[in-house]
């Protein structure tokens, strides 16, 4: 597709995959908003949102409880979808992901030190957080080069070092604290959609919409450099500061997704993962990262919602078992190399 000295290529079996998923996360988010203490019929949730409903107890549940919990983890979700989808294209490696390469937990560092020592309120956690993990970020991008440039390996060896510090940190906090602000902490610690506000949604949905369109500019130069930066610069392609750029723009969505709903684990490391295998294409699944990641978070909030326990069961454990099951899997003889072009 022209417009004048501008091109699109649009691969009919990567926009199916992005539209159907989509379409996936957004009727898991409409199922979330009928689940509660006050049951919603499926057909009264567009007029519950809108605030057309007959009933006015409705339109209240969903546009102040559950429509900000929903929109809480579908931008999240989106976020760490498209953080993934960037850092393991940036490192060339499946393990590459914000989680496991110590980014989040440098970002629940700075929030930890909002809430235990601070006793701040959510917008200063918020603050901590993107901090935290741009502390954390600068500090494998500094320790991982080698020889002027940075190896994938590295980076994820230097990554989980760094997060392993970080987590010794937050442990010395919660020891640090109050009972009050440990409990606090802990729970947030669990990443959980609990008395989620508006506040915490439309910080992380306007991260997601404006840092979207840049990474998607960047994305064709991404695609390139994996197939290293000498074969890059020789196409034309500034590596450093492409490189630059991508990890500002992925910390900061790690970031927003995690002070808007804590930590939540393997979202980032499994979304680009099923999205590759789902579309079959070569350049970074960013719009189908984030889709991908938004259907995860949703449906593994409504499945917390739906078990049959009495206790409320924070969906960052959810995603850490049913993401510690797809890392063995990944991590099974036979399913292809983590390095370079066979993790996809």
């Amino acid at each position: 597709m022209r417009l004048g000295t501008l091109s699109l290529l649009v691969r009919p079996r990567t926009a199916l995959v992005a539209i159907a998923l989509v379409g996936v996360a957004l009727l898991a988010g409409a199922a979330a908003l009928t689940v509660g203490s006050l049951p919603v019929p499926f057909g009264a949730v567009p007029g519950a949102v809108l605030g057309i409903a007959d009933d006015a107890t409705v339109v209240r549940a969903v546009q102040g409880v559950r429509l900000p919990r929903v929109l809480s983890a579908l931008g999240a979700g989106a976020a760490l979808g498209i953080s993934g989808a960037v850092f393991q294209s940036l490192s060339r490696n499946a393990l590459g992901s914000p989680d496991v390469i110590g980014f989040t937990t440098g970002a629940a560092t700075g929030a930890l030190v909002q809430i235990v020592l601070f006793g701040a309120q959510p917008t200063q956690v918020a603050l901590g957080t993107v901090v935290g993990g741009a502390v954390a970020a600068g500090l494998v991008l500094l320790l991982a080069r080698r020889g002027g440039g940075m190896a994938g390996r590295q980076m994820i060896l230097v990554g989980i070092g760094i997060g392993a510090i970080a987590s010794a940190i937050n442990g010395l906090l919660l020891v640090r604290g109050t009972i009050d602000a440990s409990s606090q902490a802990n729970l947030w610690l669990s990443g959980s959609l609990d008395a989620r506000q508006w506040g915490h949604a439309l910080p992380v949905l306007l991260g997601v919409a404006v840092v979207l369109p840049v990474v998607l500019l960047l994305s064709r130069r991404a695609t390139l450099m994996e197939l290293g930066d000498d074969v890059a610069e020789q196409l034309g392609v500034r590596t450093e500061r492409t490189r630059l750029a991508l990890v500002i723009c992925a910390v900061a969505l790690a970031a927003l997704a995690t002070a808007a709903v804590g930590p939540i684990a393997f979202v980032a490391l499994a979304a680009p993962q099923l999205v590759r295998r789902l579309m079959r294409a070569d350049a970074p699944p960013v719009v189908g990262g984030a889709a991908m990641g938004a259907v995860l978070l949703v449906i593994a909030d409504l499945a917390t919602q739906l078990l049959p326990v009495t206790f409320a069961v924070p969906v960052g454990r959810m995603t850490g078992v049913i993401g510690g099951l797809y890392l063995l899997w990944l991590l099974l003889p036979g399913r292809g190399s983590a390095e370079g072009r066979g993790w996809r």
